[in-house]
């Protein structure tokens, strides 16, 4: 596939890196020099130095050959022109533009071809704030889950927690765990993290203590299947103290401060007038998130979620450290540098979130071949999830017929589930794949996500079956 990427921050860098990974051809523009030279450095693509919405410079670039392009510059105008003239040119077949204004987030009919036949050509609208202000909400809703992904519009998920000594994970094999579930509870065991590898499990596989365990489960019975695993029931946050008071943190307090009590910290007085303005009931503190006097002087000690969304990494790192010396139950913080994750390795932070990284997740299955629904990056990459429609017939499809148990699988997969006619079906060997079921997948190697996709596809039957 050709994608044209416009921008090399952040979210650039990080979807150029995984892209050309996987082999992709990749093109990126951006006005600063140096980001290209550092991503041409260590990577095989194509740079281009000018103005991402210069017509030009698109051409010149390789619009004309393009499958996509991705506009992840820093500003929402440029984005969004650049997807029109990409239309325009040449009918981009694939147009995805970053937007971080609310002053056009809330206006779904310039975007939207349902609502408006004379919309702006873009097939996306993406917003790191947004999602990383998602992705927190779901944390807090299953409290001691490392991370949380949607499947099949949120009729199943797949939860990640740790196993800690004395639950009932640690030292069972799998297969045992069921038995322990109440009743009509049912559950499947997709991957396990440990030591910085991925294992794909089976029902002999042993749970150690530090394990990230990654479950599959509809969302009704997550928090009793996280309660048995663990054995110790996660207090909720009532209690929640958010450091920084921009886009994401003031979005947060937004969605929270109705049913939790929220304190906001931020250094800038305009900022926090501001906030304070737009807020009901959330207590707006104007400081500094590393003043260890300022948070005890605010009950630190009775927080029960600290959550550091600054614009700075170091600042995250440093409050959130220090939070939970000070008591903090639970601590998210946003950490976008790889190099700073490692460095923590989780030791004081439970949760350490990447803005771009997010991003890229909820843009993979663009890039995916076949009928990919969605797909999502766990572990900063270490695995891939996918949800995938079964097309074609027992005479065009490999395995439509056929039992899960019969089907000699890949491998580096698991079959999570099947969802069939709003009916999700926790996977088990003895169930038949139908035409047009969605299966949600688990792997660990992304480069092989065409091979998968094929598998669900309508075509001559492979040897390897």
């Amino acid at each position: 596939m050709n994608i044209l990427i416009l921008g090399a921050g952040q979210v650039g860098s990080s979807l150029t890196e995984l892209l050309a990974k996987e082999n992709h051809s990749v093109t990126v523009v951006d006005l600063d020099s140096t980001n290209l030279q550092r991503l041409q450095d260590r990577l095989d693509i194509q740079t281009i130095n000018g103005h991402a919405a210069n017509p030009d410079v698109l051409l010149q670039a390789g619009l004309e050959y393009a499958d996509m392009l991705i506009a992840a510059t820093q500003k929402d105008d440029t984005n969004i022109l650049a997807c029109q003239i990409a239309h325009m040119l040449h009918k981009t077949p694939t147009k995805i533009a970053r937007v971080r204004s609310t002053g056009f987030l809330n206006h779904p009919e310039l975007f939207d071809k349902n609502i408006n036949h004379e919309a702006i050509q873009i097939d996306a609208l993406i917003s790191p704030e947004n999602l990383v202000k998602d992705y927190i909400m779901q944390l807090i809703e299953y409290p001691g889950s490392l991370q949380v992904v949607d499947f099949a519009d949120s009729k199943v998920r797949i939860v990640a927690i740790k196993a800690r000594a004395g639950s009932l994970l640690v030292g069972k094999e799998i297969a045992e765990i069921k038995h322990h579930l109440p009743e009509g509870i049912e559950t499947r065991i997709v991957a396990i993290y440990r030591h910085r590898e991925v294992i794909m499990p089976t029902g002999k596989t042993i749970i150690f203590e530090g394990d990230e365990v990654f479950f599959l489960a509809v969302p009704d019975a997550i928090q009793i299947i996280a309660n048995e695993l663990r054995r110790d029931k996660v207090r909720p946050s009532r209690n929640i103290m958010i450091a920084g008071g921009g886009n994401i943190g003031f979005s947060l307090a937004k969605d929270l401060e109705k049913q939790h009590q929220v304190k906001i910290i931020d250094r800038d007085i305009s900022q926090a007038r501001m906030i304070a303005e737009s807020l009901d009931d959330a207590i707006i503190i104007h400081g500094d998130v590393s003043d260890k006097s300022l948070l005890t002087e605010e009950n630190i000690d009775e927080i029960d979620l600290f959550i550091a969304v600054t614009n700075s990494d170091e600042a995250n790192i440093i409050s959130g450290m220090l939070a939970k010396k000070l008591g903090v139950n639970r601590v998210i913080a946003l950490v976008n540098n790889q190099s700073y994750v490692d460095l923590i390795h989780l030791n004081s932070i439970d949760v350490a979130i990447s803005a771009h990284q997010i991003t890229t997740s909820h843009l993979l299955h663009y890039m995916r071949e076949g009928d990919t629904v969605k797909a999502f990056s766990l572990r900063r990459g270490a695995a891939e999830v996918l949800e995938v429609i079964v097309h074609g017939s027992e005479n065009s499809s490999s395995i439509i017929g056929k039992r899960i148990g019969e089907i000699k699988w890949p491998a580096d997969i698991t079959i999570g589930c099947i969802i069939r006619n709003n009916e999700v079906l926790i996977s088990h060997r003895n169930i038949v794949i139908e035409a047009e079921d969605h299966a949600v997948i688990f792997l660990t190697d992304s480069t092989r996500s065409e091979e998968i996709s094929d598998i669900f596809s309508p075509k001559e039957k492979k040897n390897w079956f």
